[in-house]
C-alpha cells in the first residue's frame, strides 16, 4: 500500500513538471501563458459570524423608520409563544412599524405616559384575530385562573403572577392597540445597567422605541401592573426603569388588575 502511493506520488511530480517546463516552452516562442487559476470560492462562508451580524443588521434597519423602531423587548410578542399578553400572530414587523409611522403621520398624537421617557401611541387594531391581552375576572373564568412564578429574562428575578390560559376562555378581539414607546436615550440607560445588555447591536437612531403593544378595548392607557410599578423601582440593574413608585398610581393598578388578568397561550408565563 505505501509502494502504491509513492509511485502514485512520483508520477504526479513528474506530470507537474513536465507541465512547468511546456509552458516556459510556449513563453519563450511567444505563446501566451494561461493566467494562473483563482483559487476556487467555498460554497460555505468562512466568516459566519460576520454573515450573521450583516443579515442582523439588515432586519434592524427594516424595522426602524424615521420617528419610530421595534425594539427587542417588544420582538418577545412575536417571538415567545409563552408570553403573558398580546400576541401578534406572525404579523410582519417591518409592516408593524409602518403602519404605526402612518397612523402618526395621520394624527394619531403621541400620548404622555407614566414618565417623561414613555409615550404612547393609540391606533385602531389593524391586524386580524389579535386579541385583548386581559380580561375581566368573573364568576364565569375565575376557576379557569393559574397562578406561579416565572421570570421575563434569565437576567430578572422570578415573580408571583397569575393567568388564564387562553384556550380555556372567551377572549374579544382587540379593538385598539395601545403601542407604547421609550426614548432612545432611556433605552440606552437601561442596557448600559445590565451586563446581559451590554454586548447588544447599537440601536436605530429613531428617537422612541416600541417596547410593547397592548391589544384592549379602551382607547386610552390601562394600569401598568403592580409588579412592574415595584421593578421599575427597584432600578435599571433589575430589568426596571428607575421611576419610583407612585403611591395613586399604585392603588389604581391594584385595583384594576384585582378585576384582571392577562391570557397566557402556554402552560405558564415568562415574567409579567
Amino acid at each position: 500500500m505505501h509502494r502504491a502511493r509513492s509511485l502514485t506520488f512520483s508520477a504526479v511530480t513528474a506530470l507537474s513538471s513536465l507541465r512547468r517546463a511546456s509552458l516556459r516552452a510556449g513563453s519563450s516562442r511567444g505563446v501566451a501563458t494561461p493566467p494562473p487559476r483563482r483559487a476556487r470560492r467555498s460554497m460555505t462562508s468562512t466568516s459566519a459570524p460576520a454573515a450573521a451580524a450583516a443579515a442582523a443588521a439588515v432586519d434592524a434597519s427594516s424595522l426602524a423608520g424615521e420617528t419610530f423602531f421595534l425594539d427587542e423587548f417588544a420582538m418577545r410578542q412575536w417571538d415567545d409563544p409563552a408570553y403573558s399578553g398580546t400576541k401578534m400572530l406572525g404579523f410582519d414587523k417591518a409592516e408593524f412599524v409602518r403602519r404605526v409611522h402612518d397612523a402618526h403621520a395621520a394624527g394619531a398624537p403621541l400620548v404622555d405616559g407614566y414618565a417623561p421617557f414613555c409615550k404612547h401611541v393609540f391606533v385602531k387594531n389593524f391586524i386580524p384575530g389579535v386579541k385583548v391581552g386581559s380580561i375581566a375576572i368573573t364568576e364565569a373564568n375565575a376557576h379557569r385562573l393559574r397562578s406561579g412564578y416565572s421570570a421575563r429574562s434569565a437576567a430578572e428575578l422570578p415573580v408571583l403572577t397569575r393567568w388564564f390560559p387562553a384556550g380555556e376562555v372567551d377572549v374579544p378581539d382587540a379593538e385598539v392597540l395601545d403601542v407604547i414607546l421609550y426614548s432612545r436615550e432611556q433605552l440606552v440607560k437601561e442596557r448600559g445597567a445590565m451586563a446581559s445588555k451590554q454586548q447588544r447591536a447599537e440601536l436605530p437612531d429613531a428617537p422612541w422605541g416600541i417596547i410593547s403593544i397592548k391589544g384592549q378595548l379602551e382607547g386610552y392607557e390601562c394600569p401598568m401592573t403592580p409588579i412592574t410599578m415595584m421593578r421599575n423601582a427597584l432600578g435599571r440593574e433589575e430589568g426596571g426603569s428607575g421611576v419610583p413608585i407612585d403611591r395613586e398610581k399604585y392603588d389604581a393598578s391594584v385595583k384594576y388588575h384585582s378585576s384582571h388578568a392577562p391570557l397566557v397561550a402556554t402552560e405558564s408565563p415568562n415574567g409579567e
